[in-house]
Protein backbone atom coordinates (compact mmCIF):
# COMPACT_ATOMS: atom_id res chain seq x y z
CA UNK A 1 0.00 0.00 0.00
CA UNK A 2 1.45 3.40 -0.95
CA UNK A 3 2.40 5.61 1.94
CA UNK A 4 4.13 8.89 2.61
CA UNK A 5 6.67 6.72 4.42
CA UNK A 6 8.00 5.69 1.05
CA UNK A 7 10.99 7.76 0.00
CA UNK A 8 10.86 9.71 -3.22
CA UNK A 9 13.55 8.13 -5.33
CA UNK A 10 13.89 10.70 -8.07
CA UNK A 11 14.57 14.41 -8.04
CA UNK A 12 11.64 16.71 -7.49
CA UNK A 13 10.12 18.27 -10.56
CA UNK A 14 11.39 21.77 -11.17
CA UNK A 15 8.95 24.55 -11.84
CA UNK A 16 9.20 28.28 -11.50
CA UNK A 17 7.14 30.10 -8.92
CA UNK A 18 4.37 32.21 -10.37
CA UNK A 19 2.15 33.91 -7.82
CA UNK A 20 -1.30 34.58 -9.18
CA UNK A 21 -2.10 38.29 -9.27
CA UNK A 22 -5.65 37.45 -8.27
CA UNK A 23 -4.43 36.60 -4.79
CA UNK A 24 -4.42 40.22 -3.81
CA UNK A 25 -1.36 39.50 -1.65
CA UNK A 26 1.92 41.37 -1.91
CA UNK A 27 5.41 39.99 -2.43
CA UNK A 28 8.26 40.36 0.03
CA UNK A 29 11.84 39.21 -0.18
CA UNK A 30 12.58 37.18 2.98
CA UNK A 31 14.51 39.12 5.57
CA UNK A 32 17.60 37.94 7.37
CA UNK A 33 17.31 35.28 10.05
CA UNK A 34 15.71 36.76 13.13
CA UNK A 35 13.12 36.10 15.77
CA UNK A 36 10.06 38.20 16.50
CA UNK A 37 10.44 40.73 19.23
CA UNK A 38 8.35 40.83 22.38
CA UNK A 39 4.62 41.06 21.81
CA UNK A 40 4.51 38.58 18.94
CA UNK A 41 2.41 35.46 19.46
CA UNK A 42 1.06 32.57 17.43
CA UNK A 43 -2.75 32.74 17.62
CA UNK A 44 -5.06 29.83 18.31
CA UNK A 45 -6.32 28.15 15.14
CA UNK A 46 -9.89 29.20 15.89
CA UNK A 47 -8.92 32.89 15.72
CA UNK A 48 -10.09 34.75 12.58
CA UNK A 49 -8.26 33.72 9.42
CA UNK A 50 -7.49 35.61 6.22
CA UNK A 51 -7.16 32.46 4.13
CA UNK A 52 -6.20 28.80 4.14
CA UNK A 53 -3.44 27.06 2.17
CA UNK A 54 -3.33 23.65 0.48
CA UNK A 55 -0.50 21.95 -1.44
CA UNK A 56 -1.87 20.05 -4.44
CA UNK A 57 1.33 18.04 -4.65
CA UNK A 58 0.48 14.33 -4.81
CA UNK A 59 2.65 12.41 -7.25
CA UNK A 60 3.03 8.80 -8.33
CA UNK A 61 6.54 8.53 -6.86
CA UNK A 62 4.92 8.55 -3.41
CA UNK A 63 1.29 7.62 -3.93
CA UNK A 64 1.54 5.08 -6.77
CA UNK A 65 -1.85 4.21 -8.22
CA UNK A 66 -3.90 6.28 -5.77
CA UNK A 67 -2.50 9.69 -6.74
CA UNK A 68 -5.79 10.60 -8.39
CA UNK A 69 -7.68 9.57 -5.25
CA UNK A 70 -5.47 11.79 -3.10
CA UNK A 71 -5.98 14.69 -5.50
CA UNK A 72 -9.74 14.20 -5.33
CA UNK A 73 -9.63 14.22 -1.51
CA UNK A 74 -7.58 17.42 -1.52
CA UNK A 75 -10.18 18.92 -3.84
CA UNK A 76 -13.00 18.02 -1.47
CA UNK A 77 -11.15 19.70 1.39
CA UNK A 78 -10.44 22.83 -0.67
CA UNK A 79 -14.07 23.15 -1.77
CA UNK A 80 -15.33 22.68 1.80
CA UNK A 81 -13.04 25.43 3.09
CA UNK A 82 -13.88 27.76 0.20
CA UNK A 83 -17.52 27.76 1.30
CA UNK A 84 -16.38 29.75 4.35
CA UNK A 85 -13.15 31.60 3.49
CA UNK A 86 -10.55 32.09 0.74
CA UNK A 87 -8.19 29.24 -0.12
CA UNK A 88 -4.80 29.41 -1.83
CA UNK A 89 -3.73 26.21 -3.57
CA UNK A 90 -0.09 25.59 -4.43
CA UNK A 91 0.29 23.37 -7.49
CA UNK A 92 2.82 22.42 -10.14
CA UNK A 93 2.78 24.39 -13.38
CA UNK A 94 1.69 21.39 -15.43
CA UNK A 95 -1.14 20.55 -13.03
CA UNK A 96 -2.92 23.89 -12.78
CA UNK A 97 -6.00 22.82 -14.75
CA UNK A 98 -6.17 19.57 -12.83
CA UNK A 99 -5.99 21.45 -9.53
CA UNK A 100 -8.69 23.86 -10.67
CA UNK A 101 -10.94 20.98 -11.70
CA UNK A 102 -10.62 19.28 -8.32
CA UNK A 103 -10.54 22.32 -6.04
CA UNK A 104 -12.88 24.60 -7.92
CA UNK A 105 -12.26 28.26 -8.61
CA UNK A 106 -14.90 29.93 -6.44
CA UNK A 107 -13.04 31.64 -3.59
CA UNK A 108 -9.90 29.68 -4.58
CA UNK A 109 -6.68 31.07 -6.05
CA UNK A 110 -3.71 29.13 -7.36
CA UNK A 111 0.05 29.56 -7.15
CA UNK A 112 2.27 27.53 -9.47
CA UNK A 113 5.44 26.29 -7.80
CA UNK A 114 7.59 23.24 -7.16
CA UNK A 115 6.21 20.60 -4.79
CA UNK A 116 7.31 17.23 -3.46
CA UNK A 117 4.13 16.22 -1.61
CA UNK A 118 0.90 17.37 0.04
CA UNK A 119 1.69 18.06 3.72
CA UNK A 120 1.02 21.80 3.87
CA UNK A 121 0.89 21.93 7.67
CA UNK A 122 4.49 20.78 7.92
CA UNK A 123 5.99 22.71 5.03
CA UNK A 124 4.16 26.02 5.41
CA UNK A 125 5.02 29.00 7.58
CA UNK A 126 3.86 29.30 11.18
CA UNK A 127 2.37 32.77 11.42
CA UNK A 128 2.60 35.03 14.47
CA UNK A 129 0.92 38.38 15.14
CA UNK A 130 1.97 41.40 17.19
CA UNK A 131 -1.52 42.71 17.95
CA UNK A 132 -0.83 45.93 16.03
CA UNK A 133 -1.44 44.69 12.49
CA UNK A 134 1.97 43.08 12.06
CA UNK A 135 2.32 39.55 10.67
CA UNK A 136 5.43 37.37 10.62
CA UNK A 137 5.92 33.84 9.34
CA UNK A 138 8.31 31.48 11.10
CA UNK A 139 10.20 28.94 8.99
CA UNK A 140 11.34 25.86 10.92
CA UNK A 141 13.51 24.55 8.07
CA UNK A 142 11.55 21.49 6.94
CA UNK A 143 13.94 18.57 6.38
CA UNK A 144 11.57 15.78 5.41
CA UNK A 145 10.88 14.66 8.99
CA UNK A 146 14.51 13.92 9.62
CA UNK A 147 15.56 13.27 6.02
CA UNK A 148 13.08 10.42 5.61
CA UNK A 149 11.83 11.80 2.29
CA UNK A 150 13.17 14.02 -0.47
CA UNK A 151 12.08 17.55 0.35
CA UNK A 152 14.08 20.12 -1.63
CA UNK A 153 10.99 21.74 -3.12
CA UNK A 154 8.76 21.51 -0.06
CA UNK A 155 11.50 23.11 2.05
CA UNK A 156 10.97 26.36 0.10
CA UNK A 157 7.21 26.59 0.65
CA UNK A 158 7.38 28.30 4.04
CA UNK A 159 9.31 31.22 2.58
CA UNK A 160 7.00 31.37 -0.44
CA UNK A 161 3.98 31.48 1.85
CA UNK A 162 5.49 34.38 3.79
CA UNK A 163 6.11 36.23 0.53
CA UNK A 164 2.51 35.79 -0.54
CA UNK A 165 1.29 37.06 2.82
CA UNK A 166 3.54 40.15 2.64
CA UNK A 167 4.74 39.22 6.11
CA UNK A 168 8.04 39.48 7.92
CA UNK A 169 10.16 36.37 7.35
CA UNK A 170 11.61 34.69 10.45
CA UNK A 171 13.93 31.72 10.09
CA UNK A 172 14.47 29.71 13.24
CA UNK A 173 17.61 27.75 13.98
CA UNK A 174 15.39 24.78 14.86
CA UNK A 175 14.21 22.10 12.46
CA UNK A 176 10.62 21.02 12.84
CA UNK A 177 7.14 21.02 11.37
CA UNK A 178 3.85 22.79 11.84
CA UNK A 179 2.10 19.55 12.75
CA UNK A 180 4.33 19.44 15.79
CA UNK A 181 2.94 22.73 17.15
CA UNK A 182 -0.27 23.26 19.11
CA UNK A 183 -0.96 26.58 20.89
CA UNK A 184 -3.79 28.24 22.77
CA UNK A 185 -3.03 31.77 21.53
CA UNK A 186 -2.27 33.02 25.05
CA UNK A 187 1.21 31.68 25.56
CA UNK A 188 0.73 27.95 26.14
CA UNK A 189 1.90 25.27 23.73
CA UNK A 190 1.67 21.50 23.58
CA UNK A 191 4.46 19.60 21.81
CA UNK A 192 5.80 16.05 21.63
CA UNK A 193 9.38 15.45 22.65
CA UNK A 194 9.72 12.75 20.01
CA UNK A 195 9.27 15.18 17.11
CA UNK A 196 11.31 18.13 18.43
CA UNK A 197 13.97 16.72 20.74
CA UNK A 198 15.22 14.30 18.16
CA UNK A 199 18.68 13.98 16.58
CA UNK A 200 17.13 13.56 13.13
CA UNK A 201 16.03 17.20 13.36
CA UNK A 202 17.98 18.93 16.08
CA UNK A 203 21.20 17.12 16.99
CA UNK A 204 23.18 18.65 19.83
CA UNK A 205 20.13 20.59 21.09
CA UNK A 206 19.05 20.04 24.69
CA UNK A 207 15.40 20.03 25.67
CA UNK A 208 15.85 23.38 27.39
CA UNK A 209 17.41 24.90 24.26
CA UNK A 210 14.61 23.59 22.04
CA UNK A 211 12.02 24.95 24.43
CA UNK A 212 13.65 28.37 24.60
CA UNK A 213 13.75 28.67 20.81
CA UNK A 214 10.11 27.59 20.40
CA UNK A 215 9.06 30.09 23.05
CA UNK A 216 11.08 32.82 21.39
CA UNK A 217 9.71 32.19 17.89
CA UNK A 218 6.08 31.55 18.78
CA UNK A 219 5.57 33.89 21.73
CA UNK A 220 5.04 31.10 24.23
CA UNK A 221 5.43 31.26 27.99
CA UNK A 222 4.98 27.57 28.72
CA UNK A 223 5.20 24.31 26.78
CA UNK A 224 3.42 21.17 27.95
CA UNK A 225 5.61 18.32 26.76
CA UNK A 226 4.10 14.98 25.81
CA UNK A 227 6.54 12.11 25.21
CA UNK A 228 5.22 11.02 21.82
CA UNK A 229 7.05 8.09 20.27
CA UNK A 230 9.94 7.96 17.82
CA UNK A 231 10.07 5.87 14.70
CA UNK A 232 6.51 4.56 14.54
CA UNK A 233 5.38 7.04 11.90
CA UNK A 234 7.25 9.38 9.61
CA UNK A 235 6.56 12.43 11.80
CA UNK A 236 7.79 10.85 15.03
CA UNK A 237 4.36 11.47 16.56
CA UNK A 238 3.22 15.00 15.75
CA UNK A 239 1.08 16.55 18.44
CA UNK A 240 -1.81 17.24 16.04
CA UNK A 241 -2.71 13.56 16.18
CA UNK A 242 -2.68 13.55 20.00
CA UNK A 243 -3.86 16.82 21.55
CA UNK A 244 -5.54 19.99 20.27
CA UNK A 245 -6.45 23.24 21.98
CA UNK A 246 -10.10 24.08 21.42
CA UNK A 247 -9.55 27.45 23.08
CA UNK A 248 -7.54 28.55 26.11
CA UNK A 249 -8.05 26.10 28.93
CA UNK A 250 -9.85 23.46 26.85
CA UNK A 251 -8.08 20.55 25.14
CA UNK A 252 -9.36 17.61 23.13
CA UNK A 253 -7.10 14.55 23.37
CA UNK A 254 -6.90 11.43 21.27
CA UNK A 255 -7.79 8.24 23.18
CA UNK A 256 -7.11 5.07 21.21
CA UNK A 257 -9.49 2.22 22.08
CA UNK A 258 -7.67 -0.52 20.15
CA UNK A 259 -5.54 -2.49 22.65
CA UNK A 260 -3.44 -3.85 19.79
CA UNK A 261 -2.30 -0.35 18.78
CA UNK A 262 0.89 1.20 20.17
CA UNK A 263 -1.21 4.34 20.62
CA UNK A 264 -3.40 2.56 23.19
CA UNK A 265 -0.85 2.97 25.99
CA UNK A 266 0.66 6.16 24.59
CA UNK A 267 -2.62 8.09 24.43
CA UNK A 268 -3.36 7.12 28.02
CA UNK A 269 0.04 8.37 29.12
CA UNK A 270 -0.62 11.64 27.29
CA UNK A 271 -4.07 11.92 28.83
CA UNK A 272 -2.67 11.50 32.33
CA UNK A 273 -0.09 14.24 31.70
CA UNK A 274 -2.68 16.62 30.29
CA UNK A 275 -5.03 16.09 33.21
CA UNK A 276 -2.25 17.06 35.60
CA UNK A 277 -0.98 19.97 33.51
CA UNK A 278 -1.66 23.68 33.86
CA UNK A 279 -1.46 26.45 31.28
CA UNK A 280 0.92 29.40 31.30
CA UNK A 281 -1.30 31.20 33.79
CA UNK A 282 -1.38 28.24 36.18
CA UNK A 283 -4.93 27.17 35.35
CA UNK A 284 -5.85 23.48 35.02
CA UNK A 285 -7.03 22.21 31.66
CA UNK A 286 -10.49 20.92 30.83
CA UNK A 287 -9.88 17.73 28.85
CA UNK A 288 -12.22 16.06 26.38
CA UNK A 289 -11.38 12.86 24.50
CA UNK A 290 -12.10 11.62 21.00
CA UNK A 291 -11.38 8.08 19.83
CA UNK A 292 -10.57 6.73 16.36
CA UNK A 293 -13.20 4.49 14.73
CA UNK A 294 -12.95 0.79 15.47
CA UNK A 295 -14.93 -0.14 12.35
CA UNK A 296 -13.89 2.13 9.47
CA UNK A 297 -15.16 1.27 6.01
CA UNK A 298 -13.23 -1.39 4.13
CA UNK A 299 -11.43 -0.09 1.07
CA UNK A 300 -8.24 -0.33 -0.94
CA UNK A 301 -6.89 2.47 1.25
CA UNK A 302 -7.38 0.59 4.51
CA UNK A 303 -6.94 -3.10 3.79
CA UNK A 304 -3.47 -4.31 4.70
CA UNK A 305 -2.27 -0.78 5.47
CA UNK A 306 -0.76 -0.25 8.91
CA UNK A 307 -0.19 3.42 8.09
CA UNK A 308 -3.90 4.26 7.75
CA UNK A 309 -4.50 7.23 10.07
CA UNK A 310 -8.13 7.15 11.14
CA UNK A 311 -7.98 10.06 13.54
CA UNK A 312 -10.86 12.49 14.12
CA UNK A 313 -8.54 14.72 16.12
CA UNK A 314 -6.75 15.87 12.96
CA UNK A 315 -9.48 18.38 12.06
CA UNK A 316 -9.06 21.93 10.79
CA UNK A 317 -10.81 24.95 12.34
CA UNK A 318 -11.65 27.83 9.99
CA UNK A 319 -13.96 30.84 10.02
CA UNK A 320 -17.36 29.47 10.94
CA UNK A 321 -16.61 25.80 10.38
CA UNK A 322 -14.69 22.75 11.50
CA UNK A 323 -13.52 20.59 8.60
CA UNK A 324 -13.33 17.05 9.94
CA UNK A 325 -13.00 13.51 8.58
CA UNK A 326 -15.52 10.71 8.43
CA UNK A 327 -14.46 7.08 8.13
CA UNK A 328 -17.64 5.19 7.37
CA UNK A 329 -18.23 4.09 10.96
CA UNK A 330 -21.66 5.65 11.61
CA UNK A 331 -21.50 5.52 15.40
CA UNK A 332 -17.95 6.84 15.68
CA UNK A 333 -18.45 9.46 12.95
CA UNK A 334 -21.56 10.77 14.71
CA UNK A 335 -19.92 10.81 18.13
CA UNK A 336 -16.95 12.79 16.80
CA UNK A 337 -19.20 15.23 14.93
CA UNK A 338 -21.37 15.83 18.00
CA UNK A 339 -18.31 16.43 20.19
CA UNK A 340 -16.87 18.98 17.77
CA UNK A 341 -20.23 20.71 17.49
CA UNK A 342 -20.35 21.09 21.28
CA UNK A 343 -16.75 22.25 21.53
CA UNK A 344 -17.02 24.77 18.69
CA UNK A 345 -20.40 26.52 19.03
CA UNK A 346 -21.14 28.77 16.10
CA UNK A 347 -19.15 26.54 13.76
CA UNK A 348 -20.62 24.13 11.24
CA UNK A 349 -19.00 20.69 11.38
CA UNK A 350 -18.32 19.51 7.83
CA UNK A 351 -17.24 15.88 7.55
CA UNK A 352 -15.36 14.65 4.48
CA UNK A 353 -14.15 11.31 3.15
CA UNK A 354 -10.35 11.57 3.27
CA UNK A 355 -9.50 7.85 3.18
CA UNK A 356 -6.93 8.30 0.41
CA UNK A 357 -5.01 10.86 2.47
CA UNK A 358 -5.38 8.79 5.64
CA UNK A 359 -3.77 5.88 3.79
CA UNK A 360 -0.56 7.91 3.81
CA UNK A 361 -0.61 8.50 7.54
CA UNK A 362 -2.14 11.97 7.62
CA UNK A 363 -5.39 13.89 7.87
CA UNK A 364 -7.10 17.19 7.15
CA UNK A 365 -4.99 19.23 9.55
CA UNK A 366 -1.84 17.76 8.00
CA UNK A 367 -2.72 18.98 4.49
CA UNK A 368 -3.88 22.48 5.41
CA UNK A 369 -2.39 25.65 6.86
CA UNK A 370 -3.73 29.11 7.57
CA UNK A 371 -2.89 32.79 7.52
CA UNK A 372 -4.44 34.45 10.58
CA UNK A 373 -6.09 37.82 10.22
CA UNK A 374 -3.86 40.59 11.54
Amino acid sequence: MPSRRRLIQQASLLFGVRAAAALGLGLLTPAARAAPGSGWRMPDESAPQARAFIAFGAQDAIWDDITADVQAALGRIARAIADFQPVTVFCRAGELQQAQRHCGTANVTFVETRLDDIWMRDIGANFVLNGQGGVAGVDFNFNGWGNKQRHASDARIAAETVELADAEYVQSDLIGEGGGIEVDGRGTGIMTESSWINPNRNPEWTKAEVEDELKRCLGLRKIIWLPGIKGRDITDAHVDFYARFVRPGIVVANLDMDPDSYDYALTRKHLDLLRRATDADGNPLEIHTVSPPLHPRRSKFLDGNDDFAAGYINYFVINGAVIAPEFGDPAADTKARDLLARLYPGHKVVQIDIDAIASGGGGIHCVTNQLPSA
